[in-house]
């Protein structure tokens, strides 16, 4: 039997906390803890640095609440999602009746790349609806720019508050119309200037040799290999799937590369293209999983030129 907010209720429970202080943060995260600790719940922490010494200290040191770096788990959303789908699957192997999480973004994910975590934040209430799930999603609101703040009312069915009150956000959005969204997709600087190459209509091994060209001594040969992957997988999808013609561009900096490929196409009918690889991945939607789990940031953009993917190796958040 599933306890607190989500009893009586199947699937995820997703909420979000806005919090200006360190007082706020604990008045929700500490009971939503203690009643996973309480009731032999498989209990995770997954914040920032200080957040999570802040909790560790109000909880004590045998706690068996279980405290996952957040940095590392949120590192990409594709990769989050398949790192947490596991976890959860391996938790209600072993029986569990609910999962509880706390977790937080970190802090560069609120600012140039916040369209892939917004869309992850959406994504998930279908992803992990499997799971008997309930977690909470903290924004500080000192540091998080309201537009973000208004995509996390769109993108959670609730709100935690101090008091154990647990509210339904007005301003949710379905993920199925959340993900459809076409948003205009902001230029990297780099993208201002002229390319280091252009090519229409090529060949994947065109791309990957001129890439590897452009990007050595720019990006380390581990990354770059990388990106010379996700560059292959995206020019034959828009190849195999689009419409021609194929034009490819790239841009490199000190700290980044910027790779856009556009076709005359509608881009991917599925709107959780990128990041799922299963339930979700019809034909072409394994290539663009892979992409999302090779760069350090994927956009992607429907305009009356067509579709256009954009893959960043590198520094995502360097704007200048």
């Amino acid at each position: 039997m599933r306890t607190g907010a989500p009893s009586g209720r199947a699937g995820y429970f997703h909420e979000a906390i806005r919090y200006a202080s360190d007082d706020e943060l604990l008045a929700v995260v500490l009971p939503f803890l203690q009643g996973g600790i309480d009731a032999g719940e498989p209990t995770v922490v997954a914040l920032g640095e200080a957040e999570t010494a802040l909790v560790r200290d109000a909880l004590g040191n045998d706690t068996p609440v279980v405290f996952q770096a957040g940095g590392e788990m949120y590192a990409r959303p594709a990769g989050a999602i398949r790192a947490y789908r596991d976890m959860f699957a391996g938790h209600t192997a072993a029986g569990a009746h609910q999962i509880r999480v706390v977790g937080a973004l970190p802090a560069t994910a609120l600012g140039a790349t916040w369209d892939w975590w917004a869309r992850y934040e959406s994504a998930i209430n279908d992803a992990y609806d499997e799971f008997p799930l309930w977690s909470m999603c903290a924004y500080d609101t000192r540091i998080t720019p309201p537009e973000v703040l208004a995509d996390v009312a769109r993108t959670h069915p609730h709100v935690a508050t101090p008091g154990d009150t647990h509210l339904t956000s007005p301003a949710y959005v379905e993920p199925g119309l959340f993900l459809r969204r076409d948003l205009p997709m902001a230029p990297d600087p780099l993208q201002l200037t002229p390319p280091a190459f252009e090519l229409a209509d090529p060949n994947p091994g065109a791309a990957r040799a001129a890439l590897a060209q452009v990007g050595q001594g720019v990006l380390e040969a581990e990354v770059l290999g990388d990106l010379r992957i996700a560059v292959t997988e995206t020019i034959t999808n828009a190849m195999t799937h689009g419409e021609p013609p194929t034009l490819v561009r790239c841009w490199a900096g000190p700290d980044r590369v910027v790779v856009t490929v556009t076709d005359r196409g509608k881009g991917p009918a599925d709107p959780f293209a990128g990041l799922r690889a299963a339930a979700h991945a019809p034909i072409g939607g394994l290539g663009l999983w892979l992409t999302h789990q090779l760069c350090d940031h994927v956009a992607m953009s429907l305009t009356p030129d067509g579709f256009t993917i954009r893959l960043i190796s590198g520094n995502p958040n360097h704007r200048a």
